[in-house]
């Protein structure tokens, strides 16, 4: 019983701890890597934070001294526009945007082995996740009725598109914005997707059955929409998007769930931040705190969202976090690394 009572005080205190985190109030920032490329696509591995950009760059940052290494790919005399990337315990991988669709994973030689191709002309894809090492998913914009899903459960090696009939049907025009690798939300075998036309697919068993979970957000343009969402865990969830035409613009641009998607609210409706391309939860701090980046800075909110403030003018697409208060963020031309303080 005395072990039993321990334990629950401690357990106490741990959630006590993680609740009342001090709030960030600055961000220092240090360049670690500068090209006359574009980096949108990052993903956490151990040790280190993989990447993908324009004109087939690719590569990591060690997260423990903060080295970056680089390489090119080529395909066919041309460089993949990547704006994808994922990994397994054994694999990394890299999904470029147009036509031809290429997904690449580490071959056994050491070098990027190609296991996925669509020369459609129509095709487009804009992010990538794993649920665990055998089954993952390819998310691209809608052709033939339905958004395009590849589905591999062998680890990557083979990939596979879903059939229309078993997908929810497209809206006119629906897709998702490449913007910054974060369309994909996933939380054990759970799967939430967003799409430009302010909708969540969801699937709660690896991608094999889906539906709609609608949201009050109705795009008023081509380019206005969600563009980014995370959940901090199987309940708590954030979206965020707007219009990168008009980035001052924060009407209908940022949403809050609280029962898994089952319902969606806009969050500091017509308030600062307007147009942001990536989202993220801060980890171990029980899904209080967010950090969103864009071309038009990084933003801060220490009250899941309901109000928000400027760190930095910073531009950035993209942000992984790698500790509590590291993250690594790219951009235009760079990847950094951000401290929050």
């Amino acid at each position: 019983m005395r072990f039993c009572i321990l334990i629950a005080v401690l357990s106490f205190m741990g959630c006590a701890l993680e609740a009342e985190a001090p709030p960030f109030e600055s961000v220092d920032i240090k360049i670690l890597h500068t090209d006359s490329l574009s980096v949108r696509a990052l993903e956490v591995m151990p040790g280190s934070v993989g990447f993908g950009g324009s004109g087939g760059l690719f590569g990591s940052v060690d997260t423990r001294d903060f080295s970056v290494r680089t390489g090119l790919l080529q395909h066919q005399g041309t460089y993949p526009e990547f704006r994808a990337t994922g990994h397994t315990a054994t694999d990394f991988f890299l999904l470029s945007a147009g036509s031809p669709a290429l997904l690449y994973k580490t071959g056994d030689n050491g070098s990027m082995e190609l296991v996925y191709e669509d020369d459609d002309p129509e095709v487009f894809f804009d992010s990538l996740a794993f649920w665990d090492d055998l089954s993952g998913i390819a998310l691209g914009d809608a052709m033939d009725g339905c958004l395009t899903i590849l589905i591999t459960r062998d680890g990557g090696t083979t990939w596979d598109r879903v059939s229309c009939e078993d997908l929810p049907k497209a809206l006119p025009g629906e897709g998702a914005f490449a913007a910054s690798n974060t369309n994909i939300a996933i939380s054990g075998p759970l799967c939430w997707i967003v799409t430009s036309r302010g909708r969540i697919l969801y699937s709660p068993d690896k991608g094999r059955q889906w539906e709609v979970l609608d949201t009050p957000l109705k795009p008023s343009s081509v380019t206005h929409g969600l563009y980014s969402l995370d959940f901090y865990d199987q309940k708590q969830g954030y979206a965020i998007g707007g219009d990168y035409t008009r980035p001052e613009d924060a009407s209908e641009n940022k949403l809050a769930t609280e029962n898994g998607g089952r319902t969606w609210n806009f969050r500091a409706l017509g308030q600062y931040p307007g147009y942001k391309s990536c989202v993220q939860f801060v980890p171990g701090r029980g899904g209080r705190d967010l950090v969103a980046v864009g071309f038009t800075g990084i933003a801060y909110s220490k009250d899941r969202g309901v109000s928000w403030k400027q760190l930095s003018e910073s531009g950035f697409y993209s942000m992984r976090f790698v500790d509590d208060s590291t993250a690594i963020a790219s951009g235009r031309g760079r990847i950094a690394r951000l401290r929050f303080r």
